[in-house]
């Protein structure tokens, strides 16, 4: 029997379901409950300024379970300015880019080694709030760091695609993102997983070759290569799991990476944008493609 708490609840309220179980069986239950109560994305890449003409290069993949609801990325009707996928279940969004200039992006920090928050708010608010609100990313960090400890761990970049941020609740320290290549998944920025390791490498060697292009920005997203035992991360869900989730494209029965996003911003301000969406056997994807120039200030 695992005592003290499981998620975040009293092992009490698993008594009748680990009466009837074995242990492993008790323990796969555990595993998939936690698993469900926290939403893990992604893999976000982002050249920052480092391309003779891209001023901002993004790639990114959206990692969730395949019955959970959502919208393509698309302009919002209610919010014309905002260019975004939505998150039906818990509203907010991952991903998305205003016509003025904004973006903003998050992925969630791993840690079932730790309770975690059962009832707190849905960090995909976190970005959509950015992206729609009036706060200037200096206003807008303060009151990050004021309310770090509402959250369950995340990491957010947000600002223009002048000058963006970067901000984890589990440092509560905002970092300015200075020319440069990064690479950002579920621990903090440019920790050095296999996939945020290997993916940088391979958008480093695009841009040094001047030979960058969605589809080959694409390809890196959609590598299914799974890291060595020995070089994967402990975040509390088990080798076969940390195993399943290594790769930067995901494939399990329930789970894997739903879309892909290459954003192309050139140093005119034209803004190039394309969401890939899978469906659940990743056999057949679609396209969705915007393309507009940002507003004139």
């Amino acid at each position: 029997m695992i005592k003290g708490l499981v998620c975040g609840y009293s092992t009490k309220f698993f008594s009748n379901i680990s009466r009837s179980l074995r242990f492993i069986d008790y323990a796969k239950y555990y595993l998939n409950y936690c698993f469900k109560k926290t939403k893990f994305m992604c893999l976000l890449l982002i050249a920052n300024n480092i391309h003779p003409n891209y001023k901002l290069i993004v790639a990114a993949n959206r990692d969730e379970f395949y019955n959970r609801p959502a919208q393509k990325a698309a302009f919002w009707k209610d919010q014309p300015d905002l260019l975004a996928g939505k998150d039906f279940e818990a509203g907010g969004t991952w991903l998305g880019v205003t016509q003025s200039g904004k973006f903003s992006a998050i992925t969630n920090y791993r840690d079932f080694n730790r309770k975690i928050k059962q009832n707190a708010p849905t960090r995909g608010n976190l970005t959509a709030d950015f992206l729609l609100g009036n706060d200037n990313p200096e206003k807008y960090s303060e009151m990050l760091q004021e309310k770090h400890t509402e959250y369950n761990g995340y990491n957010l970049v947000y600002g223009s695609i002048n000058e963006l941020y970067y901000y984890s609740n589990e440092t509560n320290l905002v970092v300015k993102l200075e020319p440069g290549l990064y690479g950002l998944s579920n621990a903090l920025l440019n920790s050095p997983w296999p996939k945020v390791t290997e993916s940088k490498k391979y958008v480093s060697e695009l841009i040094s070759s001047g030979d960058v292009s969605k589809e080959k920005l694409f390809k890196i997203l959609a590598d299914k290569t799974t890291a060595d035992d020995d070089q994967l991360p402990d975040t509390g869900i088990g080798p076969e799991r940390e195993k399943a989730l290594s790769s930067n494209f995901i494939e399990t029965p329930q789970y894997g990476t739903r879309c892909s996003t290459v954003i192309l911003i050139d140093k005119d301000d034209k803004i190039s944008f394309t969401e890939r969406t899978f469906n659940q056997n990743n056999e057949q994807y679609s396209d969705v493609n915007f393309e507009f120039n940002l507003e004139k200030k």
